[in-house]
């Protein structure tokens, strides 16, 4: 009788996680410390990637909105592709407006035909060409096709990609198309394939946070203006608004580069916020609760620490649960301990 073959995984069955081996029941029966255990390493995961037809649009719309409040000085221009042409929507550009209205018309016009990835890349190419060499080139293609129809061969457009030191990132709706990967391999993207909805919004969100700048970047000062208010208000219309401060034109939104002079109006907030992103807060350490001797209170929330770990600042030492480690370096941005020390210090 011949032996049996020892059982062997199968290779797609490594992609999956096998979490029913990893659920274990206490003493009481119950595996509820096992679940608690699942959604604490989630949240922790999330901590440590840091450094969302007309739903579709909606996506967009809300990736638009958020990219904005994140990089408020930033430009965004949008492409679409269908019966092998490319067409722009928008001009580059950093009002998120004019980007939503034209998301807005686009989802009302039906895709026909083979898209074309080379004559979108060539499109985004041409414009961002003429970008400072200080900016950051980047473009982010959602391609929903397994095939794509170019006029060229487009081998030869990812080299020239990759020496204008333009970065391409993709969002496959379908499957894995080969040319796609090795697109972004060459140019230093990422490419994902969604799972479901919550997954591609999860994979647009990861676009906002502007990737680590490389070290042959070149920098550059930028000249920006305050801007000016004054509002005067009748019955029906407002006069009011902001004043480009060095040539008195006046504009209805913020940021914005003055059409007359060329000057970039920015507020403070502006900023701050763009501020955050080169130079982002460090990881908290983790360290185990039964390990730690001082106060056992979260310095955030207030509240007492009841998790098998805790999360301290490397710099003022202060503990923090997970909920305001992942609110902190994804909201805030700055540590409230190192900043009440810095306020008595003062």
């Amino acid at each position: 009788m011949m032996e049996e073959e020892p059982e062997r995984a199968k290779r797609w069955e490594g992609d999956y996680e096998r979490t029913w081996e990893v659920l274990k029941e206490d003493e009481s029966g119950s595996l509820k410390a096992s679940v608690d255990d699942l959604i604490f390493q989630a949240k922790r995961r999330k901590v440590s990637e840091f450094h969302g037809q007309v739903r579709l649009g909606m996506l967009l719309e809300h990736f638009v909105e958020e990219y904005f409040y994140q990089n408020p000085i930033s430009q965004v221009g949008l492409i679409t592709t269908k019966n092998k042409r490319a067409e722009k929507l928008t001009e580059l550009g950093g009002t998120p407006k004019k980007h939503i209205t034209a998301l807005k018309k686009a989802t009302q016009s039906t895709c026909l035909g083979e898209p074309s990835l080379y004559n979108s890349l060539q499109l985004a190419m041409e414009t961002l060409k003429h970008m400072p060499s200080h900016t950051s080139r980047e473009i982010l293609v959602v391609f929903g096709s397994l095939t794509t129809c170019d006029p060229a061969n487009i081998y030869d457009l990812i080299q020239t990609l990759k020496a204008g030191k333009v970065r391409v990132s993709i969002i496959g709706l379908s499957a894995e198309v080969h040319v796609c990967t090795a697109l972004t391999k060459e140019t230093g993207g990422s490419y994902h394939v969604i799972l479901d909805e919550s997954h591609f919004k999860e994979l647009l969100l990861y676009h906002v946070t502007p990737p680590p700048v490389s070290a042959n970047m070149d920098s550059s000062l930028i000249r920006m203006g305050s801007w000016r208010v004054r509002r005067r208000r009748s019955q029906v219309l407002s006069v009011g608004g902001f004043f480009c401060p060095q040539c008195r034109a006046k504009y209805c939104e913020l940021p914005v580069e003055c059409k007359v002079c060329g000057l970039t109006l920015v507020s403070a907030p502006h900023l701050a916020r763009s501020y955050h992103h080169l130079f982002p807060l460090d990881a908290f350490q983790e360290q185990p609760l039964d390990k730690f001797t001082g106060q056992r209170v979260c310095e955030g929330c207030q509240v007492q620490l009841k998790e098998n770990s805790v999360f301290m600042c490397s710099l003022c030492a202060r503990p923090f649960c997970l909920d305001c480690d992942l609110f902190i370096h994804e909201t805030l941005h700055c540590c409230p301990g190192c900043v009440h020390s810095d306020k008595q210090n003062t």
